[in-house]
């Protein structure tokens, strides 16, 4: 198979739940661990940082691989979902896993993922951890993609566990209060293996602290105990938390033999987008009008989105927003300006919610706009509409952002 036949193949025969939703969903490890013996416990061979969290965990996870970069590691990063080109999921040193590579993973593999049914998440995980024992990588951050304890991910034991923070987000999956997502996410903390928790919320710190007890984990609160920061390329001041946890992180790697000096931590913090290849972390596409773009898309994290966006100077504010079909609409509707020209669409994935049902719902609560076939189409009427004077915000999904850079 050629690399787009083999995206194809992996994308229709297998479900994924960034596209699928529920479905996709599964509750537990299995699958994994019988695909990390087939593949020989690829996991063994490289030493990583595991990162998980409700808002933040992606910027932290690339700050902390440019941070390792620029020591001088040889540094791969597991990321997800990707923006453009799956690939993105899986870097070393910033440079995206071949395209060989990924037709002949799939290809020496097809007969045993169709054998066993796996997940496209599990199968695609197999394939990072197969890529980083190959290539020898020094470390990598390995993101969590949903949750923690049962997470495809969570087969490996690493040097530093890292937890950004807890929200109410996939309670579907990982439950209804922020006590049993955080006892979720808290799942990663493994015996013997410090933790850095991002941001302290009373309401589940003891949570973290009896895991991390019971594992004998050392526990750390990043904002308890980083008080200097370094300045970043990633923009927004909703990344100063990711910055104390990243801060914080990078002192338990130093304790644990890591050679990291300061003027790794400026230059890695200062290129994350250069040395990681991450975008779409309020993203300025141009000027005059400014557009800016942003892929957080649950409660926490458009809070945090609309926090910055109240420090932007603007005669009219324009939004392209879509969002997907399981999505809350109605918890996010009190954090949007309704002082705002609203262009709806649906971000072209099977998952994605109608732009004329997301419009019912906006105009139920007083909001105004219109709707647009598809997401370029609204985002060439804001451009069209918009003075040089005013300002574009896109966000809502993932993948309406993904559609547009």
């Amino acid at each position: 198979m050629t690399y787009q036949e083999t995206l194809q193949w992996m994308f229709s025969q297998l479900p994924m739940y960034q596209r699928q939703g529920q479905s996709a969903f599964k509750k537990d490890l299995s699958n994994t661990l019988v695909l990390s013996e087939h593949l020989n416990h690829p996991e063994h061979q490289f030493k990583s940082i595991h990162v998980a969290g409700t808002n933040g965990k992606g910027s932290t996870s690339h700050m902390l691989a440019s941070i390792l970069q620029e020591a001088g590691y040889k540094v791969g990063l597991y990321t997800s979902p990707h923006l453009k080109d799956f690939r993105e999921r899986i870097r070393i040193n910033g440079v995206e896993v071949s395209e060989d590579f990924v037709v002949e993973f799939i290809s020496e593999n097809k007969t045993f993922f169709e054998a066993h049914e796996l997940s496209f998440f599990e199968m695609t995980v197999g394939m990072a951890f197969d890529y980083f024992k190959t290539e020898q990588v020094d470390i990598a951050v390995i993101e969590v993609g949903l949750g923690g304890r049962l997470d495809s991910t969570n087969i490996i034991t690493p040097e530093l566990s890292v937890i950004t923070n807890i929200g109410l987000d996939h309670t579907q999956f990982l439950g209804t209060t922020l006590a049993e997502i955080a006892s979720e996410k808290g799942g990663i903390i493994k015996p013997n293996v410090p933790v850095v928790i991002g941001e302290t919320q009373e309401e589940i710190q003891t949570v973290f602290e009896t895991i991390a007890a019971d594992k004998k984990a050392k526990i750390l609160f990043a904002d308890q105990l980083i008080t200097e920061l370094y300045p970043s390329d990633l923009k927004g001041s909703y990344q100063i938390k990711n910055i104390k946890t990243v801060l914080q992180s990078i002192n338990e790697l130093k304790g644990l033999g890591f050679s990291i000096r300061d003027k790794h931590i400026q230059n890695g913090l200062l290129h994350v987008m250069r040395n990681t290849g991450l975008k779409g972390r309020w993203q300025v596409l141009q000027d005059a009008p400014k557009v800016v773009c942003d892929t957080g898309h649950n409660k926490e994290g458009l809070l945090l989105v609309m926090k910055q966006l109240e420090q932007e100077t603007y005669n009219t504010l324009h939004i392209v927003f879509g969002v997907v079909s399981d999505k809350d609409v109605q918890s996010i509707l009190p954090l949007l300006p309704k002082k705002a020209l609203y262009y709806f669409c649906k971000p072209d994935v099977p998952r994605g919610m109608p732009a004329n049902q997301l419009y019912d719902l906006f105009k139920a609560e007083g909001y105004e706009g219109d709707v647009y076939n598809s997401v370029n189409e609204a985002y060439k009427k804001a451009l069209n509409s918009a003075a040089a004077s005013d300002f574009i915000y896109i966000g809502g999904s993932t993948f309406v952002v993904a559609e547009i850079i």
